[in-house]
């Protein structure tokens, strides 16, 4: 015992030593040194011309977005990021607050409201967030931040990824509340189908691996608990409360991309719908002489009933998927197929992108309809940071909804 004494002290007497001079390696100081401010201004004009009493929708908005991001101390750093949307010139149209419900939607009321303010802390076989954050999970079906709308959709949340093998990211998040598109605020016009906080408690579990570039694997298990959402305006609550679980493959074969994923839902938390439902993709991609097609089919199971028992996702960035019209936000009762071919090209130093969607109904023999979509992005010349948008989507109606086209001119600037 005498001969380890001194040994554990001198052990404890390098061990500081160390520590201290690691320590003094970084300087506290950097957090505020080494951070950065940025600006990001969105002007965007938004036409919604549907085939129904409802008066054509004219909407322009702008989002002005300030961010303070710190610098790193030892991995530590921090982010706070405030967002306002301001309505130019008239509300002729239905934010889904300002109770135009004469005109058609679109969905971004103004307001303003702290869009990110987050702890992070990185390793180099991992990350932990805690505070308010954006998630975007694989390809946004299932979870992510609706980016295209003015106000993001953010998530009051603990995050954490671990990554113990090259290749492997594990991540698990807890959500306690969601602050949708619909916010900042609530007001005599919302409802229960679109209320700017989501409370209740949701747990995400993702698992991907990289095995090598023609092959990555992802498994997750969503679990979420949306105590005051529901799947209508006067539908019961908890009725988007939903368990998925699934598993997703893509890679690239010699130029071919691909993509196949399955997922099972079923009812969640205080649902008082008994779901049972399916979820199937299949994609494929080719770039051919500067021209990239992809051609997919991605159903969402239907069921017979009581209610609305079909496949849904709640959280996911909606925009990205089944048309840009948005006409199917909630999956019908019915399910939905969705048989589309896409191509993207560049095009005087921008990109054009056209997309052709056939819609069909899962359970039984409705065709929904059809739709193209149309857009064409670039950086303007002369304004570094400046970038334009045009966009335009048309969706012809059969046997569910009405004919929609809807049209977006865009300027965006970030410093």
């Amino acid at each position: 015992m005498r001969m380890m004494k001194p040994s554990l002290l001198s052990l404890a007497i390098a061990a500081s030593t160390f520590s201290h001079a690691t320590f003094a390696a970084e300087d506290f100081g950097n957090l505020f040194t080494e951070g950065k401010v940025g600006i990001d201004a969105r002007y965007r004009y938004e036409h919604v011309d549907q085939d129904n009493p409802l008066g054509h929708a004219n909407a322009q908005t702008l989002r002005t977005r300030l961010s303070l991001q710190s610098g790193k101390w030892y991995g530590l750093s921090a982010l706070v990021e405030a967002d306002n949307v301001a309505r130019l010139g008239d509300a002729a149209y239905n934010d889904t607050r300002n109770g135009q419900t004469d005109y058609s939607v679109v969905a971004d009321p103004d307001g303003s409201e702290i869009n990110q303010a987050l702890l992070r802390y990185d390793h180099s076989r991992g990350s932990a967030v805690v505070g308010r954050q954006r998630i975007n999970l694989d390809n946004q079906r299932f979870v992510g931040g609706v980016a295209w709308r003015q106000n993001e959709q953010t998530y009051d949340a603990l995050l954490g990824q671990l990554k113990p093998l090259d290749g492997l990211t594990l991540t698990y998040a807890y959500l306690d509340n969601i602050n949708s598109i619909f916010g900042p605020d609530n007001g005599r016009f919302d409802n229960r189908s679109n209320p700017a906080n989501i409370e209740g408690h949701s747990h995400l579990l993702n698992a991907q691996y990289i095995v090598r570039p023609e092959l990555t694997v992802t498994a997750y298990h969503y679990l979420l608990g949306l105590d005051n959402l529901a799947l209508s305006a006067a539908g019961a609550y908890g009725t988007l409360s939903s368990k998925t679980s699934g598993v997703r493959l893509n890679g690239a074969v010699q130029g071919i991309s691909y993509v196949l994923e399955y997922a099972q839902q079923q009812d969640y938390a205080d649902n008082p719908l008994e779901l049972d439902s399916d979820y199937y993709l299949a994609e494929l991609g080719y770039t051919f002489a500067g021209v990239q097609l992809k051609a997919g089919y991605e159903v969402l199971g239907g069921d017979d009933g009581p209610g609305n028992r079909a496949f849904q996702t709640p959280l996911a960035t909606k925009h990205a998927f089944q048309g840009w019209a948005d006409v199917f936000l909630t999956t019908p009762a019915d399910g939905i197929k969705d048989a589309y071919l896409g191509a993207s090209t560049a095009l005087l130093g921008g990109t054009l992108q056209a997309w052709y969607h056939d819609f069909r109904a899962e359970e039984g023999s409705s065709q929904y309809g059809e739709e193209l979509d149309l857009s064409y992005g670039r950086a303007i010349p002369g304004i570094k940071g400046l970038t334009g948008l045009v966009k335009y989507a048309r969706y012809a109606a059969d046997e569910f909804a009405v004919d929609t086209d809807k049209f977006w001119v865009q300027l965006q600037y970030s410093y």
